[in-house]
């Protein structure tokens, strides 16, 4: 057989990729770096909330109850339910973000796209689950506020997954743009034996 599958006493896939480690590395790393930027995020809205005098939000919480079954209760939401959520979906997402680093997109620009995956990602848990509206139905302070601890989040997460992953060295992608410098079109790809790292 050819293509994704190759015959080894039984028959099973092979993801590009994992040759080397890549995905298990993205898997540690990422959740280390997820944990990094949600206890930053945590740090900053801790902050902001002493200045604004901003209540703890309980829709991590909501959310899990949904997903889950949990039983829900008026009010505020039991603290351990919150947590679990905010910071497993923080480490969750790390994955992302490290996936992202381990194949060469790394750097501010990598950041400020996972900082929209992480805010998309809120919104279809919370407008799915009914405990949150549309964004562009929120007050735009509110919505100032979010953008502004899931960007710290972003960041964070982002500076420890692309540190993590150099000292793999250069991603695929990082190898492929090195054949030329600048901005070039009408490159082939790597050779497969190179565009799986070390």
């Amino acid at each position: 057989m050819t293509g994704c599958f190759r015959p080894v006493g039984r028959v099973r896939a092979v993801i590009p990729g994992t040759r080397n480690g890549i995905i298990k590395r993205a898997l540690w790393q990422g959740l280390v770096a997820g944990t990094a930027g949600g206890l930053a995020m945590t740090f900053g809205e801790k902050i902001e909330q002493a200045v604004t005098g901003r209540p703890d939000s309980h829709v991590p919480a909501r959310v899990l109850e949904r997903l889950t079954g949990l039983p829900e209760r008026p009010g505020a939401q039991p603290l351990r339910v919150n947590w679990a959520m905010h910071y497993g979906q923080a480490a969750l997402l790390g994955v992302l973000r490290s996936v992202m680093a381990q194949t060469g997109l790394r750097g501010p620009l990598a950041s400020a796209k996972f900082a929209v995956v992480r805010l998309t990602n809120d919104q279809i848990l919370e407008n799915a689950t009914g405990v949150g509206a549309p964004p562009q139905t929120w007050p735009r302070k509110e919505l100032v506020v979010d953008v502004l601890h899931k960007a710290v989040y972003a960041v964070v997460t982002g500076a420890v997954a692309d540190a993590l992953a150099a000292r793999g060295g250069p991603g695929p992608g990082q190898r492929h743009a090195a054949i030329r410098s600048g901005r070039r079109a009408g490159i082939g790809p790597l050779a497969r034996r190179s565009a799986y790292g070390r």
